[in-house]
């Protein structure tokens, strides 16, 4: 009979210990589900607005996948296609114009200036040149990423 009263007491002493530890636990801090892309971009704030694409990449100097990412958007440099990385120290303007807040953020843009595709975050070169390719291809923009 002891040891029953003895395994209830160190039940329900669990229980209270689990239960304070829940009431007391400290919630993980915020992270917006979703990073600001524009929708859309001005393609005489860019060089080579007369070209017909352009791939743009946010980036900053002290973002180390920056630079990876910038040099697998190179490589889509074409006639039909400018690349431009936009580094938030020397102009931090476009990226306040544009509400980026996250880098790198490569955007795929049109003739027009509209959004085409967009990727926040390391982007792989094929992913890349799949997302450039069905957009110069004519398909519908699919919704940023």
């Amino acid at each position: 009979m002891s040891r029953l009263i003895i395994a209830a007491a160190v039940i329900v002493v669990a229980g209270l210990v689990a239960w304070w530890a829940q009431r007391n636990k400290v919630d993980p801090p915020t992270r917006p589900e979703h990073w600001t892309i524009p929708a859309q971009l001005d393609r005489a704030d860019f060089d080579a607005p007369e070209i017909p694409w352009l791939v743009v990449v946010f980036s900053s100097a002290t973002c180390g996948v920056c630079q990876l990412v910038v040099a697998k958007s190179q490589a889509l440099a074409s006639r039909q296609v400018a690349v431009q990385e936009v580094e938030y120290g020397t102009d931090k303007a476009l990226h306040e114009r544009y509400g980026v807040d996250a880098v790198p953020t490569t955007i795929i843009v049109d003739q027009l200036g509209v959004v085409r595709r967009s990727f926040v975050g390391p982007v792989s070169a094929t992913d890349l040149w799949a997302a450039a390719a069905e957009a110069r291809d004519g398909l519908p923009a699919q919704p940023a990423e």
